[in-house]
């Protein structure tokens, strides 16, 4: 494989990359030219190519540099903006990036004030269109903890600034040219679909002609994800060899000119890439193509070149899209398959070259994967065996079969999807059949930088040991060992650790024991939901267990839940559970007695029935211990389930630390408490009752207890007031240290030799 790169080009790229990364984070990264320039002396590249690639290193920098500079220049309002093609209306909520007079990028929302005002936007496509705004430019909100979704990196990756939150606009004019132009066919092509295809495919339509992957459920994409096929939902470079054959062969077979041909292809390339919504996928197999036309015309360019020449234009377009997870799995992946092409030439057999290829592939990009999405589906080294070729040669030209039908007059393309969505509907059902088998998912968590670079470092040293034909168990070990330290590098810890995550108005709160011997998640966190008007909802409703609790467990490598623990029947405490189980292994649900016969708790007791998880009810008595950690429910006593009042309380102690968490305890079940079990006092960890309403935390149970640190789950500007002044008095007038969820983010709060070590997420982006 070290011999592979002895074309210049990708070193070029290399160098522009660098400039990229350092002009974005730090300049004392331009010290990894040296390391490139090494590489040149190393392979004797002649001095004038080395000293231009570090020349072009430098330049880059600088240029990037001011781009970056310019894109964080203040944005005076109001100011007249342009709608470009990435815009998203959901429910009452319209969201996308539009442009200033300069080229920047901003990302804005606007509110909806009336059904009738968002069915006439969403009548007519917005690129091109120029507003006059008025409104409040924002920093985005931190997030949750460090594995969630983070608005601020996606608005860097994006080259955005700030997010917008417009209160007032006018319609000025609208802007037209080219890509406006084919944006508005999009859009039209779009809705075109949405109409004429059967509901069960329009969005897989959408999906794969054009890249608009709105319409897509949730469900399905998961579906997908688990299998390893996500890839196939979008267009791809695949994609593109597919439909250029298809044209030009189509070409050539109506008796166009080989050459005109070529320059039909040169240009309807571009067109579709921006039809096709320019994902970096898209643009990169589009200047690949393009560049190896063009070459051809004159003399014919290697196929790494042409890569590394695409990289390098599109990074200089862009210079933030190296923070694409689309563009580095992109690239990454292709080179992967171009550096690797003497191992598939080995084998003749049609299914051994698909298997190999689809091993090269997601062996090269798992580090990227871990760190990004922390699993990884194991199954996808079967699956796409089957799936790829099914997309690619018959899924993929079906769609654009039907599309081109579907202009025809007469009722043809309804006796196709006659015939068509019966097929596609029994191929759904055996995708969903698949992924629903247990264990596919490998969840190590997300590994350290240079963890990561470890596991590159050894695929690369893998494929240059098998292209060398060297033993194969040598091979395997390169290989398995970052394998075994990711596996195990989330578990190499001797303390036990409470997380109270971060859930905005609600409870979630994770306990790890040392070397993850076993694990507890107490409650995990929702939504309280109110009734809205139809228009108004969305298509996709905000989930805390999904994109909260989930990504913080997988992230930290944790795939079973030991004792699932939810304090009472509250949706802010208990409507994340059923996600929870859908994603994570539980062995068995803790509830605090009779709480299973409210509505709330329906979906959660069906979940758990259809996985065979038992459910049992607690009280006080309940204790069970690991090593020298002892576990005791002190509450509720008695049998009927009244509300916040019956919440499983849970102390935690190993001799020399003590934690209480309470769940939702009011002052009435404080008083009872402290009364059935005087020992507790002078306690080290409180979660404190109810989010520090005024109906808990009171005098006398916190005299008594007296914690070290109390924590207060809650959200941020909640509409109760919570954590309430009058309780946080409390506590600042006996010199006891609280810690707000809402402000600090996740709270981490380990204990080691009695001591407590905390550790709070707000602080790592910072």
């Amino acid at each position: 494989m070290v011999n592979s790169f002895k074309h210049k080009w990708i070193l070029y790229a290399l160098s522009v990359l660098v400039a990229s990364v350092a002009a974005h984070e730090s300049i004392r990264l331009l010290l990894l030219l040296l390391v490139i320039i090494f590489w040149c002396f190393y392979k004797r590249f002649t001095i004038v190519h080395c000293i231009f690639i570090l020349f072009i290193g430098i330049v880059s920098y600088f240029y990037f540099s001011f781009m970056l500079t310019n894109i964080n220049k203040p944005l005076e309002l109001p100011i007249t903006l342009t709608w470009t093609d990435e815009f998203k209306i959901d429910g009452a909520m319209l969201r996308g990036f539009m442009e200033d007079h300069n080229g920047r990028i901003i990302y804005v929302t606007y509110k909806f004030k009336s059904e009738n005002e968002k069915k006439r936007f969403e009548a007519f496509p917005l690129v091109g269109k120029r507003f006059e705004v008025t409104g409040v430019l924002e920093e985005p909100h931190l997030p949750a903890h460090e594995y969630a979704f983070n608005m601020g990196g996606y608005l860097k990756s994006k080259g955005a600034l700030g997010v917008l939150n417009i209160t007032e606009w006018s319609f000025v004019d609208t802007i037209s040219n080219l890509k406006q132009k084919i944006s508005v066919q999009r859009f039209y092509l779009t809705k075109h679909i949405e109409e004429t295809f059967p509901d069960s495919l329009f969005a897989e339509a959408q999906s794969l002609l054009i890249g608009f992957q709105e319409n897509v459920d949730s469900e399905t994409t998961r579906a997908y994800q688990k299998l390893g096929i996500t890839h196939l939902f979008a267009i791809s470079g695949l994609h593109i060899a597919m439909l250029s054959l298809l044209l030009f062969q189509g070409l050539l077979r109506i008796g166009i000119r080989k050459e005109l041909a070529t320059n039909i292809l040169i240009v309807a390339l571009p067109i579709y890439a921006i039809i096709a919504g320019g994902a970096p996928s898209v643009w990169r197999a589009v200047l690949v193509v393009e560049i190896i036309l063009i070459s051809q015309m004159k003399r014919k360019l290697a196929i790494d070149d042409a890569l590394a020449i695409s990289l390098i234009f599109f990074v200089y377009m862009e210079p933030w899209a190296i923070y694409q997870i689309g563009f580095q799995l992109s690239y990454l992946a292709t080179l992967s398959l171009i550096y690797t092409g003497k191992l598939f030439a080995r084998y003749r057999s049609w299914l051994v070259q698909s298997f190999l290829i689809t091993f090269v592939c997601q062996l090269i990009v798992y580090p990227l994967l871990l760190f990004h999405f922390y699993e990884i589906s194991l199954s996808s080294f079967i699956v796409n065996i089957l799936f790829v070729p099914l997309f690619s040669f018959i899924i993929l030209p079906i769609n654009l079969t039907l599309l081109l039908v579907s202009y025809l007059p007469g009722n043809i393309v309804s006796v196709l999807f006659l015939i068509y969505e019966p097929i596609r509907g029994s191929i759904s059902r055996f995708i969903m059949w698949l992924q629903s088998i247990p264990n596919q998912m490998w969840i190590p968590g997300k590994p350290s930088v240079l963890l990561m670079i470890v596991a590159f470092l050894s695929v690369f040293y893998f494929f240059y040991l098998f292209n060398n034909r060297s033993r194969f168990w040598k091979s395997c070990l390169v290989l398995v060992i970052p394998i075994l330290l990711l596996q195990f590098q989330t578990k190499w810890f001797h303390t036990m650790k409470i997380s109270f995550i971060s859930v905005g108005q609600g409870d979630s709160v994770l306990i790890e024991l040392p070397f993850r011997e076993e694990t507890y998640l107490i409650d995990t966190g929702g939504i309280l939901r109110f009734e809205q008007e139809e228009w108004k909802k969305t298509k996709d409703s905000y989930e805390i267990g999904r994109q909260i609790v989930v990504p913080y467990l997988k992230g930290k490598g944790i795939h079973t839940i030991d004792k699932l623990i939810i304090t009472h029947a509250d949706s802010d405490h208990v409507e994340g559970a059923e996600e929870i189980l859908k994603e994570i292994a539980v062995k068995e649900i803790h509830i605090t007695p009779n709480s299973y016969q409210k509505e709330i708790m329906i979906e959660l007791i069906e979940e758990a029935r259809e996985r065979k998880i038992p459910i049992r009810e607690q009280k006080e008595g309940y204790y069970w211990t690991c090593h020298h950690y002892t576990f005791q429910y002190v509450w509720p006593t008695d049998l009927v389930y009244e509300g916040n009042n019956d919440s499983l309380v849970l102390y935690v102690t190993d001799g020399n630390f003590q934690a209480l968490l309470t769940g939702d305890l009011e002052e009435v079940g404080e008083r009872k408490i402290i009364t059935l079990f005087p020992q507790l006092q002078n306690i080290d960890l409180l979660k404190a009752g109810h989010h520090g309403s005024k109906t808990s935390s009171s005098q006398s149970f916190i005299e008594k207890l007296k914690p070290r640190l109390t924590i207060f789950s809650t959200g941020r500007n909640n509409r109760y007031g919570h954590p309430s002044h009058e309780v946080v008095e409390r506590y600042e007038s006996l010199g006891l240290k609280t810690l707000n969820t809402a402000e600090v983010g996740t709270i981490e709060v380990t204990i080691f030799n009695n001591e407590i070590r905390v550790s709070k997420s707000n602080s790592l982006f910072k």
